[in-house]
């Protein structure tokens, strides 16, 4: 590595270093921190943190409060989400790659938008006979496989926000016939630590997924594993360990707490 190289790494390592402790200090009211307790928190001299937040500001990620004190400013939520929903699809795939191969069956990353779930990412083993691809395409999201494991972290009120314009008619024959039915399941799904998704798509299918948290520690997507019912169901606990795993890898990949 070169000397310029190297210096503009841990510059950049530095700065991430700082907004992630400004995020933190600045979680709670009044959402602002000083350059000192920025400096306290990461054990650095408050001459080199200054230096450091003046050159984020620049840049737009923080905000200089009148007072002195900063902030995050949109620009570093604008970077970080695009930051996320890149990792997600290629570290999402890495993940799955793995998963795909140890199940043996059909993996996939799933996003809530709207009403529906979106696959952003997938891996199929080469024993798969699932034919061609559902990246970018949209399921309802009550009856998708990933449709309990975004909505997660929601209240009943958000959920009911999300389903407030659904009809809930699907060709699958387990399919939740209410809002307040996939409530229900939600709650199942919980408690058991991932969410089975049984027959409510179509007739056949079967999967598990779990969740994905993001450096906020707030849900973004859902890694499944999907497949034909006589298959799956068998091995749902296995496949659901598998699948909380891989979805626990992701998070971590994202900067989620621990």
């Amino acid at each position: 590595m070169d000397e310029g190289h190297g210096n503009a790494s841990s510059s950049m390592g530095r700065a991430f270093e700082v907004l992630s402790a400004l995020a933190e200090l600045t979680g709670d009211a009044p959402h602002r921190a000083t350059v000192s307790r920025v400096a306290a928190r990461l054990d650095r001299e408050r001459s080199q943190v200054s230096r450091t937040l003046a050159s984020l500001a620049a840049h737009g990620l923080v905000v200089r409060g009148a007072d002195r004190s900063y902030r995050l400013g949109w620009g570093w939520y604008a970077a970080a989400q695009e930051l996320t929903d890149h990792r997600l699809r290629v570290d999402g795939l890495t993940v799955l790659d793995r998963l795909s191969e140890a199940a043996d069956e059909a993996c996939f990353v799933g996003a809530l938008v709207g009403d529906s779930t979106v696959t952003i990412a997938e891996s199929l083993p080469p024993t798969s006979r699932m034919i061609g691809s559902w990246l970018g395409r949209a399921y309802p999201a009550y009856c998708s496989d990933a449709g309990q494991a975004v909505l997660w972290d929601a209240s009943d009120d958000e959920v009911r926000a999300v389903f407030a314009a659904t009809a809930f008619r699907s060709a699958g024959p387990n399919a939740p016939a209410s809002v307040d039915d996939f409530l229900d399941r939600l709650g199942s799904a919980r408690k058991r630590g991932f969410a089975i998704v049984d027959e409510e798509a179509e007739p056949g299918l079967y999967s598990v997924a779990a969740p994905v948290r993001d450096f906020r520690g707030e849900v973004v997507a859902a890694v499944q594993v999907v497949g034909a019912r006589e298959s799956l169901a068998p091995r749902t606990a296995e496949l659901g360990e598998r699948c909380v795993g891989a979805a626990a890898e992701l998070s971590s990949l994202l900067g989620a707490p621990a």
